[in-house]
C-alpha cells in the first residue's frame, strides 16, 4: 500500500462522519419548500393518483397574460381636444366598471377630455355611491396620463350647463362612435355618454383599445377607505381559501326562463314574484335545447357535486363572494361546512352602513386575491375578478361549465359517471386555458 492510501485508510472516519451528518442537513436546506397540498402542483405532467384528482393540480398548456403592446408608451393625443365628455354608468358595481371601460376607450376614441364618471342611482341595487365613493380618483387620473386626458372640473361657462345626453347603450351592428356621435360632441362640446354594451372595440385603432387596456386594468383601484376594509376582511378568512361567485337568486332564475322542479316552495314562489311580464317558463325543446346551451343557473347543491367532482376537499375553507338572497344555500353547505361570508365576518355595525357598491368591492377584492376563484356564470363581476387575477399572474381561476353539465345529465349521466365526466371537461378546459373565460383584447394566450 502506497503512503498516501494508507493516510486515506487511517484518517477515512474523520471526513466520512461530518459528510454522513452534513448530508441531511443540505438536504432540507437545498430542496424547495413544500406547497400545502389544496394547491401544490405535480413534479411533472403526469395526473394525481386515483381518487385524490385536483383540478388546480393539473400542469397548463396555455395561460392568459396581459399583451405586451398596450403597456408600452402610447401614441400621443392630439393637443387640441374635440370637447368634454361624461360616462353615466348604470347597474351595480362591476356594470359600472363595464360601462367605464368602454368610455374610457371611448373618450380616446373621440379625441375628448373626460369628466370624472356619473354612477346613477340605483333603487335596485340600494345605490347611492359615486366614483369617489369606490375608487381612488387621482390614481386613476395620474395612470391614464398620456392615453385619456381627465379631469375634476371643467371650465365654467360648461358646468353652468348639462351635458347634452347621448345613450348609445342599445346600439347594435355597425355602429360607429366617430361617425354617430363625434358630430353631436363637436356641435355641443359638452356629452354625457352611455356606451354601448354591443360595441366591437376590436374594429377601434389600436391607440383607442389601449386606452381601454391601461384604463381598466392599470388605472382603477379602490380609494384608501374602502381598501382598507377589504384588506380587514381578507385578513380574516382562514387561509387557504377559495372565492367563490355563486349566482342563484330569484330574479336571475326568473331572467333565465329555466324551469326547476326540485326547489323548495319558498324559493319557487320566490322565483315566482321576481318573473314578472315577459318572463315566462321556456318548455318543450325550447326549454331542453336553451338549458344545453348552458343558459340555466347551477343551484347550490349543483355547484357542490361538480366542486367535488374537481377533487377539492369538502374541508376547503369558502368565501362565498355573493349578494343577498340567495336561495337554497343549505345545497351547499350541507357539503361544504366551512364557508364564510362578508356578513358573518364585519361588524354589524360595518356591513349596515356600506351601500351595494361598497360591498361588491369588497366581494371583489377579496376575490382577485384569493388562492383560488370559481364562478358559476361569467357574468361582469366573474369578468372583472379573472381580468385582475390574470394581470397578477394569478391562474388557478375557473369558470364552471353550466353547459357541459346540462348536456351529461341530460344523456342521463349520474353519480360517478357524471362526476368523471365533469372532471375530464373542466380538465380539458383549465389546462387549455380557457377555464378562465378571457377573450378580452387586452390578453394573449401564451403556451407553456
Amino acid at each position: 500500500m502506497s503512503p498516501a492510501a494508507a493516510w486515506c485508510a487511517k484518517h477515512r472516519l474523520r471526513f466520512l462522519l461530518p459528510a454522513l451528518f452534513l448530508a441531511p442537513v443540505l438536504y432540507f436546506l437545498l430542496s424547495p419548500p413544500s406547497s400545502p397540498p389544496f394547491f401544490g402542483l405535480p413534479a411533472s405532467g403526469e395526473l394525481p393518483p386515483s381518487g385524490s384528482r385536483l383540478i388546480w393540480a393539473q400542469r397548463r398548456l396555455v395561460e392568459w397574460r396581459p399583451c405586451g403592446w398596450w403597456q408600452t408608451a402610447p401614441v400621443p393625443a392630439p393637443s387640441r381636444r374635440n370637447g368634454y365628455v361624461r360616462i353615466d354608468c348604470y347597474g351595480g358595481l362591476n356594470q359600472l366598471r363595464r360601462d367605464l371601460c368602454d368610455g374610457i376607450g371611448v373618450a380616446r376614441l373621440l379625441n375628448a377630455t373626460m369628466v370624472l364618471p356619473r354612477f346613477e342611482v340605483a333603487a335596485y341595487w340600494n345605490e347611492s355611491s359615486g366614483f369617489a365613493d369606490v375608487f381612488d380618483v387621482d390614481y386613476f387620473i395620474e395612470q391614464t396620463r398620456g392615453y385619456v386626458e381627465i379631469v375634476k372640473e371643467i371650465p365654467a361657462e360648461i358646468a353652468s350647463r348639462e351635458p347634452f345626453k347621448v345613450d348609445c347603450s342599445k346600439r347594435k351592428g355597425q355602429f360607429d362612435y366617430v361617425e354617430s356621435v363625434l358630430p353631436v360632441l363637436l356641435e355641443h362640446q359638452y356629452i354625457s355618454l352611455t356606451p354601448s354594451v354591443n360595441q366591437r372595440r376590436d374594429r377601434n385603432p389600436s391607440y383607442a383599445k389601449a386606452s381601454y387596456c391601461q384604463g381598466c386594468y392599470n388605472a382603477l383601484r379602490l380609494n384608501k377607505k374602502v381598501e382598507s376594509k377589504a384588506i380587514e376582511l381578507l385578513q380574516t378568512i382562514p387561509k387557504p381559501f377559495v372565492s367563490l361567485h355563486l349566482r342563484f337568486e330569484p330574479d336571475m332564475v326568473a331572467y333565465s326562463r329555466c324551469a326547476y322542479t326540485d326547489l323548495s316552495s319558498k324559493s319557487l314562489d320566490s322565483i315566482e314574484a321576481a318573473r314578472g311580464e315577459g318572463r315566462k317558463v321556456l318548455t318543450g325543446d325550447a326549454a331542453r335545447l336553451w338549458r344545453n346551451r348552458g343558459k340555466c343557473p347551477l343551484t347550490p347543491s349543483e355547484t357542490a357535486f361538480i366542486l367535488q367532482a374537481l377533487g377539492i376537499p369538502t374541508s376547503t375553507n369558502i368565501y362565498l363572494a355573493a349578494g343577498d338572497g340567495l336561495m337554497e344555500l343549505e345545497g351547499f353547505t350541507s357539503v361544504y361546512k366551512n364557508m364564510y361570508t362578508k356578513s358573518s365576518l364585519l361588524t354589524h355595525e360595518d356591513f349596515e352602513r356600506m351601500h351595494g357598491n361598497t360591498k361588491a368591492a369588497l366581494d371583489y377584492y377579496v376575490s382577485v386575491n384569493s388562492d383560488a376563484y370559481i364562478a358559476t356564470f361569467f357574468g361582469n363581476m366573474d369578468k372583472m375578478v379573472t381580468a385582475m387575477r390574470t394581470m397578477q399572474g394569478l391562474q388557478k381561476t375557473l369558470v364552471l361549465s353550466r353547459r357541459a353539465f346540462a348536456n351529461y345529465t341530460a344523456a342521463g349521466l349520474a353519480g360517478e359517471q357524471l362526476a368523471n365526466a365533469m372532471w375530464d371537461a373542466h380538465r380539458e378546459e383549465y389546462i387549455r386555458g380557457k377555464g378562465s373565460a378571457l377573450p378580452e383584447h387586452c390578453f394573449c394566450e401564451f403556451r407553456l
